[in-house]
């Protein structure tokens, strides 16, 4: 068995966002040599998430139009009271999940139909690291 380990960076320009990273974790697998096992996508922030779904326009904007109605960034949050102002989307990570983990084979991910991979960010603005880590032969 072998390992792998590639740092995926991103800098967005606003606060919020939802970035395909699909082909970035393909060219990964790629380098990597693996053909049967285990990915995993870890956001390194806490302010930022790692999920799996549909890349669809339509869907995305529900997605953040949900989130802020759950969490709104101008309402008041404790953490905000240490000099952040990003208790918002610390709450959106909880809700969107950390990581996802996916089975390789014959050197491809193994999705379910419309499955990718998205990175969301919540507190954008900053560069920020993605971990992708395989296991596998």
């Amino acid at each position: 068995m072998k390992s792998y380990r590639e740092e995926l960076w991103v800098e967005t320009k606003s606060r919020r966002a939802y970035i395909n990273i699909t082909p970035q974790v393909e060219a990964a697998i790629r380098k990597s040599g693996i053909q049967e096992g285990l990915v995993l996508v870890n956001a390194m922030h806490i302010t930022a998430s790692v999920y799996i779904n549909d890349d669809e326009s339509g869907l995305l904007k529900d997605y953040d139009e949900f989130l802020e109605k759950l969490a709104p960034h101008e309402a008041s949050y404790r953490h905000n009271e240490t000099g952040e102002d990003n208790g918002d989307a610390h709450i959106k990570r909880q809700i969107m999940g950390r990581e996802v983990t996916v089975a390789i084979t014959n050197g491809q991910l193994d999705f379910g139909p419309w499955e990718q991979i998205f990175y969301g960010e919540f507190d954008g603005r900053r560069r920020k690291r993605i971990l992708i880590k395989m296991i596998g032969e």
